[in-house]
C-alpha cells in the first residue's frame, strides 16, 4: 500500500491512504482506509451517531414509517448502539416517558454497550431459551418492532458467509415471532443471494408484507440487503 497522502490535485482532495502496519492484515488496512474515506462515517461523527449504520435505519424508516412514538422495541446485536439511538429518538423514548407514555428500547448484545439516553442495554444472547420471556417482562409487554443488524463473522468465502447470515436471520425471525405483538414489524440484515427461500416463505407466512430494501447508506460494493416484514399475524402455531 502507498503511504498516507494529504495533497491536492486539481483542487480536489485525494483519498486518504493507510500504510499496512506490521501487525495489521491487508484486509484490515483496506477496511480502515474505507472507513476514513466514508462520508457516512464522517457524518455520523458530526451528528453524534454511534455508527454509520444509523443512516440505514433512518433511510428505511423514512420510506416505510414503521417506527412510531410510544413503541416497545428490541434491538438484537445492538452494539455499538446506533440503531437503538435512532429508535430512541423516533419513538420518543429519548425525550422521556412523560412525553411518550410507553416507549421503551432494549438492546441486547454479547458485549457491554455504553449507556444511551432512552435505551437500556443488556448483555445477553438472544438464542437463550429464556430471552423472549425476559425481554417481554423487561419491556412490560410484547414488542412492536424487532431490529437486527447482526452479521455472522465473515470467513471470506461468499457462499459460506451467505449461508451463515441467512441462518442467523432465520433464528432472529424465530425470536421475533415469539417476542412481537400482533401487527409488529421485523427488520433484519441479509445478504443478496439465492438461498433465502426458506426464510422468505416463513416471513410471508407470519407477516402481511415482506420487502427487500437496499438503503443508499449501504456501501455500493456490499452485498448487504435488508428484509422488512410488517403486519405480524400473531404467534405461529
Amino acid at each position: 500500500m502507498s503511504g498516507a497522502s494529504s495533497g491536492r490535485e486539481g483542487g480536489r482532495s485525494l483519498k486518504t491512504r493507510v500504510k499496512t502496519a506490521r501487525k495489521r492484515t491487508l484486509s484490515s488496512t483496506l477496511w480502515l482506509q474505507r472507513q476514513l474515506n466514508d462520508p457516512y462515517v464522517a457524518q455520523a461523527k458530526r451528528e453524534g451517531f454511534r455508527s454509520r449504520a444509523a443512516y440505514k435505519l433512518i433511510e428505511i424508516d423514512d420510506r416505510f414509517h414503521f417506527l412510531r412514538p410510544g413503541q416497545k422495541i428490541i434491538d438484537l446485536g445492538a452494539a455499538p448502539g446506533g440503531w437503538s439511538q435512532v429508535a430512541a429518538v423516533r419513538t420518543g423514548a429519548a425525550q422521556g416517558e412523560g412525553q411518550t407514555g410507553r416507549a421503551r428500547i432494549i438492546g441486547i448484545d454479547l458485549l457491554p454497550i455504553e449507556t444511551l439516553p432512552g435505551a437500556e442495554f443488556k448483555v445477553m444472547d438472544f438464542l437463550e431459551p429464556e430471552a423472549p420471556r425476559l425481554l417481554t417482562e423487561w419491556l412490560g409487554g410484547k414488542a412492536d418492532v424487532v431490529l437486527s443488524d447482526m452479521a455472522a463473522n465473515a470467513t471470506g468465502h461468499k457462499k459460506t458467509d451467505h449461508l451463515r447470515i441467512v441462518g442467523l436471520v432465520e433464528l432472529a425471525g424465530d425470536f421475533a415471532c415469539e417476542a412481537l405483538a400482533p401487527g409488529g414489524a421485523f427488520l433484519a440484515k441479509v445478504l443478496q443471494g439465492g438461498t433465502e427461500n426458506v426464510l422468505l416463505a416463513k416471513l410471508k407466512r407470519d407477516f402481511a408484507v415482506v420487502r427487500h430494501v437496499k438503503p443508499q447508506a449501504s456501501r455500493a460494493d456490499s452485498s448487504e440487503l435488508y428484509v422488512l416484514a410488517t403486519g405480524f399475524r400473531g404467534h405461529a402455531s
